[in-house]
């Protein structure tokens, strides 16, 4: 699940084999298609997490989907990223109220699924990515008023701000399902470093190959 519908347009005529449009309800775009053998769909997220909060719950609970992986951009909050580096979210830090309807008493931490994980890692080794892996932020907001906020989470070890992942990874912890977030360094908040919106739909292809290499590989197990 990429969050523009052009990249999932992208994907689909790029990787897939007889890739097919099942699903372009207010322009999403979603198509199926298979892999090295492997089916495949892929289908846009929308932008933030009431966007992916509906899209991912209605593939898990109504469409039968097990895995999803979200593969998008974000934007870079430590010196141990750098642009078009490939960030695979272990955790997902955010500042939404997403869990408050679960009723907890605390707060929940919102983490990818380890199988998962671990196979996207392995896939970049594979392809000769230049990869991360550690916590990322799901923010509301994209323009902050408070100029203070970056500095917070890169303090707390935070590798890159984007908008979808913790609702991706709440919705598949109460649907039981997997989840993962798999994000290129589109700009960077410490250096000021940034990719043009071309570049950011078409060039990111080794979060793609990753991402479509876990479909494979779970498709073996």
């Amino acid at each position: 699940m990429p969050g523009d519908p052009l990249r999932s347009k992208f994907i689909a005529e790029n990787f897939l084999e007889n890739a097919r449009l099942v699903n372009n309800v207010r322009g999403i775009q979603g198509y199926t298609g298979s892999y090295k053998g492997v089916p495949v769909s892929v289908m846009a997220s929308g932008m933030g997490m009431p966007s992916i909060g509906i899209y991912s719950y209605e593939l898990y609970n109504f469409f039968g989907v097990d895995n999803i992986i979200r593969v998008g951009s974000a934007g870079g909050t430590s010196e141990r990223v750098k642009i078009r580096d490939v960030i695979i979210g272990m955790g997902a830090c955010t500042t939404s109220n997403y869990a408050v309807q679960y009723n907890l008493e605390g707060t929940f931490a919102p983490i990818c699924d380890y199988e998962l994980m671990t196979a996207a890692i392995e896939e970049a080794k594979k392809i000769g990515a230049s990869y991360v892996v550690g916590n990322i932020l799901s923010s509301d907001i994209f323009y902050n008023a408070d100029p203070t906020a970056r500095e917070k989470w890169t303090r707390m070890g935070v590798l890159g701000v984007e908008m979808e992942a913790a609702a991706l990874y709440m919705n598949a912890a109460y649907a039981g399902k997997r989840a993962l977030a798999i994000c290129t360094v589109s700009d960077h908040l410490l250096t000021g470093e940034a990719l043009d919106a071309d570049a950011r739909q078409n060039s990111f292809t080794d979060m793609m190959e990753i991402a479509l290499g876990v479909a494979v590989q779970m498709s073996e197990k």
